[in-house]
């Protein structure tokens, strides 16, 4: 397995040890300063765009996992800087799974984002930015959309047992606290001010 494409050759086919040994050796490929640079980031850019058909060809739930933690490795090095949100329907999917390996891999690939689509509101006077990051339109309007399918999640997996709770943290694993986790972390790059005029839209 010296390649990334091996590596997910083996995840979706090798017996359940070799597909977690795959998914452990993507994140060491990524990393490795010899790996060749175009041709890895093309790779890489091809595996993420299609993510989502395939994990949804994938039977077992123990590959699905393997699947998802390996995808979460390489995520951050997707093509699609115009529109970030492109993956967003499927991680919404993955924060309903049951399995809790899934539900934080979705987690951490939801809150990467949002830290470049919150540039704007944590530093709005910089000029320094690069100039192909997204206009503050934009990203205003990924934010709302993002922002109305998390609350309207929350509200959907809700359970009157979870209203005892006052910390996130203190949750029991289930997809409603995987929701939360992505709220709080929208609420501390946005600003309690910008939520609440999300709240009022």
């Amino acid at each position: 397995m010296d390649t990334i494409t091996k590596c997910f050759d083996t995840i979706s086919s090798g017996d359940r040890e070799e597909s977690r040994q795959a998914a452990r050796r993507v994140r060491e490929l990524v990393y490795r300063s010899s790996a060749s640079g175009k041709e890895k980031y093309n790779e890489i850019a091809a595996l993420v765009e299609t993510a989502p058909e395939h994990c949804l060809r994938i039977s077992e739930d123990w590959r699905q996992e393997h699947f998802v933690m390996a995808i979460s490795v390489i995520y951050f090095l997707h093509n699609r800087e115009s529109s970030p949100d492109f993956l967003f329907p499927w991680l919404f999917q993955l924060l309903q799974y049951p399995n809790g390996y899934i539900r934080h891999a979705a987690v951490r690939m939801i809150s990467h984002e949002i830290g470049p689509l919150t540039v704007h509101l944590r530093f709005p006077r910089d000029k320094s930015m690069p100039r192909d990051r997204l206009k503050p339109e934009q990203a205003d309007n990924i934010l709302r959309s993002l922002f109305e399918n998390l609350d309207g999640l929350s509200v959907a997996l809700s359970q009157p047992k979870y209203k005892r709770y006052k910390y996130i943290d203190a949750l029991p694993a289930s997809p409603y606290k995987s929701v939360q986790m992505v709220l709080a972390e929208l609420e501390e790059s946005c600003g309690q001010r910008y939520i609440d005029r999300l709240m009022r839209s």
